[in-house]
């Protein structure tokens, strides 16, 4: 699900996994109470900190996209909003802050001014406390994916410039030291490597959707050691990683055959992704087909189910949940070199993003954009 944040009012949107996009824009809100005890901390430096796939997009820019030119010219603040939480626990730990301190550049770092953010189902686990144990310091600015456009260079930076409109998932390591200062924020701070120029036929709140969910979709499929001539069964196929795996598989690596699950109300949005096969979950189960494939990419938790539906020798893909062998889970490792590589498939409209219809979310409602993205019903990604 995507969020999209204005320059002047920011704005959320939802995203699921594949390239349809569904829009609802949010504002900043100016006047919202400030946040006690965590404001302090978050004005000292930041520390540094390096940074696995669910969506939401937050737009820094109320309207139009901001102007490349206006942004050069665009002196960085010291002080910037962002929504922040200072404990673990439910959405009500989310607060708005108008007084974070913007995130100091490293020397391999680029400042972006977001105009966009996503959420994705990690988001909500990081808040809550899952992985706590390998987490940065609270309080924490989250926010994995975002798209906007760069303000300040470091000094070791070789490719970007100021003024370039670039998309990424901050966060080389999903669960391993996630960056304190995320995206749900008007700045933030990134590792050239973790970036790639946005495709330019994309939006921001589109490009935001895409970045974790994307490199999620191509690791997996590469671990299995997925290529030309292979079968492919897609489980959670309309959410945000399913969806782009659909496309993955038939448009980058040639799957001779591509089945996916859903319920009944998204099966035409399977085919429209390019799955040969739609399964209606509601009224079959999969692992009853008498064809078996090559690989099951689990995308919903059922891999005990999913190990029946493989061939002997195959290869099972398991994102959540226990693990059955002979799945396997992963944990995606951010790389700009991936949505590089994969530019040109979003570019030539081959691979779509697809974004959830209740998003974008106003920049206002980060709170209600994580409520909705922890109800699993999303459609691929959600913005802001």
């Amino acid at each position: 699900m995507k969020a999209t944040l204005p320059s002047t009012t920011p704005q959320l949107r939802t995203f699921t996994s594949p390239p349809l996009s569904f829009n609802r824009s949010f504002g900043f809100p100016e006047n919202r109470r400030k946040l006690s005890g965590t404001s302090s901390l978050l004005r000292g430096a930041p520390p540094s900190f390096s940074y696995v796939p669910l969506r939401v997009t937050a737009n820094s820019q109320s309207a139009a996209p901001a102007s490349t030119e206006a942004a050069k010219a665009t002196a960085v603040p010291s002080e910037m909003k962002a929504w922040v939480y200072g404990e673990y626990g439910g959405v009500d730990v989310l607060k708005f802050d108008e007084k974070v301190a913007v995130p100091r550049v490293k020397e391999d770092q680029v400042l972006i001014k977001v105009v966009a953010a996503a959420l994705n189902p990690v988001d909500g686990k990081r808040r809550q406390g899952k992985f706590k144990a390998t987490d940065s310091p609270l309080p924490t600015v989250p926010g994995y994916d975002v798209a906007g456009v760069v303000v300040k260079v470091g000094s070791q930076v070789k490719e970007l410039k100021e003024g370039d409109e670039v998309y990424g998932n901050i966060n080389e390591k999903a669960l391993e030291g996630p960056k304190q200062f995320g995206s749900l924020a008007e700045y933030t701070a990134v590792e050239e490597k973790l970036l790639a120029l946005k495709p330019k036929n994309l939006d921001f709140a589109q490009a935001a959707g895409l970045p974790l969910a994307f490199e999620t979709a191509y690791e997996g499929l590469e671990r299995t050691g997925f290529s030309a001539g292979k079968s492919i069964l897609v489980l959670n196929g309309a959410g945000g990683v399913g969806s782009l795996v659909i496309q993955l598989a038939k448009q980058v690596f040639g799957a001779s055959k591509v089945a996916a699950t859903s319920s009944t109300g998204k099966l035409e949005l399977l085919k429209s992704l390019g799955a040969d096969l739609a399964i209606d979950y509601t009224k079959e189960n999969f692992e009853d087909l008498p064809e078996k494939f090559d690989v099951v990419y689990d995308a919903i938790g059922q891999c005990d189910r999913a190990v029946k539906a493989v061939k002997e020798g195959g290869s099972v893909v398991a994102l959540t949940g226990a693990v059955t062998p002979p799945g396997f889970r992963f944990v995606v490792t951010s790389n700009g070199e991936v949505l590089k590589k994969l530019n040109p498939y979003l570019e030539s409209g081959k691979v779509k993003p697809v974004v959830d219809p209740k998003g974008p979310f106003p920049f206002a409602e980060v709170a209600e954009a994580f409520s909705y993205i922890e109800t699993n019903r999303a459609v691929g990604k959600i913005s802001r």
